[in-house]
């Protein structure tokens, strides 16, 4: 599959040639971001940082952006994590992955010794584990390519690689000299890459179009994707559709529909017209396998299923599509096809839309709407008081109901919804 690369330099989104001319720059990362990761992983890259151009607490000029950017999608980034602390400061904000270029090796290996960095690399390990780590394998002239690809230390591609891999779930092969060129990438040398590795192998620089795509999906390598993208010499779509194993499915694709709280409603078969449909209107479609006909959830009903994004299992023969569902899902009114329930189940997220929608349309008599920031505040702490002083399963129940309802009014006044909260616990946790 494709991985979009978002790469920051001096505060905007760049494309380079051999990581050094500038061919393009933009400053619509937010965009770029939303359009990306519909279709799958994201990779954001701080290149200042890859270049060393940090201050005293390294940060950079893109350092505000990339933040922002890290719990917009499913984000690895990478550039200049020469720490522990930074990669666990990156993992805490929100990326699902760390990509660990120069610092995973030695300047001057010795004969017989390995050339990776180990020090650093099972203090990393350790600290936010193997599979959150991808180590950059780029290479110039099959020499592993270091310091911003400034310079090379003399060791193979496939010496490093089969090193490397022990550290990391993931490696990242950039064929340096084809970076940017849009002159295809090394096909060869990704293949001898592939055969010396079990784990995932990522193939960046040079790839530049869908047939190329295609073949490195068949050796199974992932693809990261910058100037090909930012030209349009490649369509995500199409790249989307053609990783996908049509073979193996005899061309329907099983898709499972889920809610964004993880709720599974429904699953259907889709061919590739109606995946096209479904990009092209964000509408959820299937190909009928009793009418023989292609079809719109919801066409009839109106009970849609509002796509935000695509994502492809490991074997490439299943898609799990993420929903916003408008009305009943299932043809005998419930909310999901695999339940009986009417509505959706309750949650923070249904409570603070419920709440929502009452301040937007007050319904006359509705005692949400005549919540003010004072009242609701007042309201938090009394209820605060009382479940502290409740006692029993039961006491405890009624007065936790009554705290959340009022936190979350006060939350939605302020702003603030219960993602927000997720990722200030979320990183909390990987802090630790």
């Amino acid at each position: 599959m494709v991985i979009s690369s978002i790469d920051l330099k001096d505060g905007h989104v760049v494309q380079l040639k051999n990581g050094k001319d500038l061919v393009l720059q933009r400053d619509d990362a937010d965009n770029l971001i939303n359009d990306f990761n519909f279709y799958g992983e994201v990779a954001v890259i701080d290149l200042d940082a890859a270049m060393g151009h940090v201050d005293a607490k390294g940060n950079t000029v893109n350092t505000t952006l990339l933040k922002s950017l890290l719990r917009k999608g499913n984000v690895r980034t990478g550039g200049g994590v020469r720490t522990v602390k930074r990669a666990r400061e990156l993992i805490s904000l929100g990326a699902e992955k760390v990509i660990i270029g120069s610092s995973a090796w030695k300047k001057d290996p010795q004969p017989g010794e390995s050339v990776l960095n180990t020090e650093f690399l099972d203090e990393l390990v350790k600290c936010i584990g193997k599979q959150r780590i991808i180590i950059s394998v780029d290479a110039i002239n099959g020499k592993i390519a270091v310091k911003g690809w400034t310079e090379t230390i003399d060791v193979s591609l496939i010496e490093g690689a089969k090193q490397a891999e022990q550290y990391c779930s993931e490696l990242l092969f950039t064929c340096v000299e084809k970076e940017g060129c849009m002159q295809g990438t090394n096909i060869e040398m990704a293949k001898e890459l592939r055969d010396a590795v079990k784990c995932r192998v990522v193939v960046a620089g040079g790839v530049s179009s869908e047939d190329e795509i295609e073949a490195l999906e068949k050796m199974h390598c992932d693809v990261q994707l910058g100037m090909a993208l930012y030209t349009n010499k490649v369509s995500l779509k199409n790249s989307f559709l053609r990783c996908l194993d049509w073979e193996k499915v005899s061309g329907m694709v099983p898709v499972i529909a889920q809610s964004q709280n993880g709720e599974v409603l429904m699953m259907g078969y889709a061919n590739k017209e109606a995946f096209e449909k479904t990009i092209d209107t964000k509408k959820l479609t299937f190909w009928s396998r009793t009418r023989n006909v292609l079809w719109t959830k919801g066409e009839t009903s109106g009970h849609f299923l509002e796509v935000l994004k695509l994502r492809v299992d490991c074997d490439r023969d299943t898609v799990l599509a993420t929903v916003i569902p408008h009305g009943g899902v299932c043809h005998t009114g419930s909310f999901t096809c695999f339940g009986a329930e009417p509505d959706e189940r309750s949650s923070m997220e249904r409570l603070y839309g419920t709440i929502a929608e009452r301040f937007a349309n007050p319904k006359p008599g509705s005692y949400t709407a005549t919540l003010d920031a004072k009242r609701v505040r007042e309201k938090v702490e009394e209820e605060a008081e009382e479940i502290c002083e409740a006692e029993g399963k039961d006491e405890v129940i009624w007065e936790a109901a009554d705290l959340l309802y009022f936190v979350s009014v006060l939350m939605y006044k302020e702003g603030v919804n219960w993602q927000d909260v997720y990722n200030e616990l979320d990183r909390r946790h990987k802090e630790k």
